[in-house]
Order: structure tokens, then sequence, then C-alpha cells
């Protein structure tokens, strides 16, 4: 979403937290299918002339039903073993992920179509987004976790780790700091929202306004707990958070 605004300044852009189900990462695809769908239905209803499916877990899971029923143009995202093939020096590439996207068939798909001559090394990481939920983004709870699954990477002598949930770029500095000069981290955000503008652009959907667009953040969760979390992710400690159920 960052890397959408900055390349996207006066779109309007509706982010919909699903905190009451979170996380992902350990439920079944029907049940990630099933609220894929409701929040989608929901976005829709608010106006909504794209969907991005900003979760590596939701677009393994739930992508293509998506776009079967949306209506409108649907972004998903996918781990960055690509850029991470060519970028890697020594042909070890590491993958940072939930359980079930790298147990997905897309991911699996991933690895066989671009990963050709790398080794391609994954590491499921129960509990990191809750911390990332939290605002823990620096905590020594969340490094010490984070510790962990980085050197079972490093053990195995990657060069290159690939940040394969949307959530996990907010710890983008922690992974720096643990792994080193040496360790290239990538993550998918920029070229995601390259593809959103590509998108709108060749649907003739970009907005004309010069202005600049706002951003309306909902929740499935309690506002009281997501609020403050949302404002220092986003970085702006006026912004407000509406509760809806779906």
């Amino acid at each position: 979403m960052k890397d959408i605004r900055r390349l996207l300044p006066a779109e309007e852009i509706l982010y919909f937290a699903d905190s009451l189900h979170c996380p992902y990462g350990n439920k079944p695809t029907e049940i990630i299918r099933q609220r894929a769908q409701a929040i989608s239905s929901f976005l829709l209803s608010q106006g909504a002339k794209m969907i991005v499916v900003a979760s590596n877990t939701t677009s393994i899971a739930a992508l293509n039903e998506v776009r079967q029923t949306a209506g409108v143009p649907v972004v998903g995202i996918e781990p960055a073993v690509k850029p991470a093939s060519s970028a890697t020096r020594n042909g070890r590439v590491g993958v940072l992920a939930t359980g079930v996207t790298l147990a997905g068939e897309r991911f699996v798909s991933l690895v066989e179509r671009f990963g050709d001559g790398v080794e391609v090394h994954t590491q499921p990481c129960p509990g990191l987004v809750e911390m990332v939920e939290k605002g823990l983004l620096d905590h020594p709870e969340t490094e010490a976790l984070l510790a962990g699954y980085l050197n079972r990477l490093l053990d195995v002598g990657v060069d290159t780790v690939v940040l394969g949930c949307t959530h996990y770029p907010f710890l983008r500095p922690l992974v720096e700091k643990l792994t080193g000069d040496g360790v290239i981290t990538i993550d998918t955000g920029l070229a995601v929202a390259k593809q959103v503008s590509r998108v709108l652009e060749n649907h003739d959907l970009l907005t004309p306004h010069r202005v600049p667009g706002h951003e309306h953040f909902y929740t499935s969760g309690n506002p009281r707990d997501i609020q403050p979390v949302i404002r220092k992710l986003w970085n702006d400690p006026n912004l407000t958070v509406e509760q809806v159920l779906v």
C-alpha cells in the first residue's frame, strides 16, 4: 500500500485489515477463500475499481476465485523468487513465508518456473505476523524469533532472502541487521505497485484528478486495538480505522 501510494498519489485507497481472523498462515485453504470473497465483496460495495490481494498466503489460496467473481481487475502477490534468482551470486536463495504460502501449488509452480539452476530454501515463520500485528517491530522477542528463522537459511549459505509475506517488509531493517551486508533482501512492494499502475492504465481506470487521494482503513477486529498499530505502520497519528464485520 505504501508503494502504491507513492506511485499513485491521487488514487483513493481502501484498506481492509482482517485482524479478527489473522493470521491466515495456519488456516485451512477453504477458510482463506471464504475470507477473501467476503472482504472483496465489501470493498466492491465501497466502489473499488480494482482489488489488490495484498497477501501472499491469500494469493496462493484464493486469487483465482477472486478473479472469477470480482468483476474488476485483480492483482495478486507472489514471493519474489524470480528477481531473487536473478540477484543471487552463489545460487542459494532463502524464502521467509507462511506455511500455507510455501505449501501452495502456486509457490511450487513459481519455483519450478523461475528457480531453475538455483537452490531455493524455504523457511516457514510462525509467530512473525502476530508480532507485526502488535506493532512490535523492534522488540527483543521479535528479533529472537526472526534470528532463529534467518539462521537456518544462513546456515545453508543463502546470499539472498525473499520476504514472502506482506507483513515482513515492516521487519526489513531487522532482517538486514541480522543478515549483515553480504545478504540481499528482496520484497515485492514496488513491483506490485507498478503492476497496479499498469493494469489501471490498460483498463483506462486511472483517476483524472490531480489532488492527493485519501486512505480509508477498515478492520474486522477491535479498532481500539488495531488503530494504534495501523497509525504506527502508516506513520499517521491521526488516521481512523472503522470496524466492519463481514
